[in-house]
C-alpha cells in the first residue's frame, strides 16, 4: 500500500492521497481525474505519472470498452539545452 502523501505527479505536486480521494469522490475516468487534479499536466506532459493516474482512475470505476487511456503530448519539436539557453540581445 502506498503512502497517501507520496507525490505521484512531480510537476504539479499531486499526491497519491489526492488522486485516490478525487477518484472515489467523483467516480472519475482517467481524463476527468487528470482535469480535476492537474496531474499529468505539467512540464513532462504525463510521461512519468500517466500510467499511475490511469490505473488509479480505472480501479475506482468500471472499465468501459469505449474509454481511451491517457496519452502524453510530446513537444512539437525538441530543443536542445543549448538552444533553450541561447539568449540574443
Amino acid at each position: 500500500m502506498m503512502e497517501k502523501d507520496m507525490i505521484i505527479c512531480r510537476c504539479e505536486e499531486v499526491t497519491y492521497g489526492k488522486l485516490i480521494e478525487t477518484a472515489n469522490t467523483f467516480n472519475c475516468t482517467p481524463r476527468e481525474l487528470k482535469l480535476r487534479t492537474r496531474a499529468g499536466m505539467g512540464y513532462c506532459g504525463g510521461r512519468t505519472c500517466r500510467q499511475m493516474i490511469d490505473s488509479i482512475a480505472l480501479a475506482s470505476t468500471e472499465r468501459d470498452a469505449a474509454q481511451i487511456t491517457l496519452k502524453y503530448q510530446p513537444p512539437v519539436r525538441p530543443l536542445s539545452f543549448g538552444q533553450l539557453g541561447d539568449v540574443e540581445q
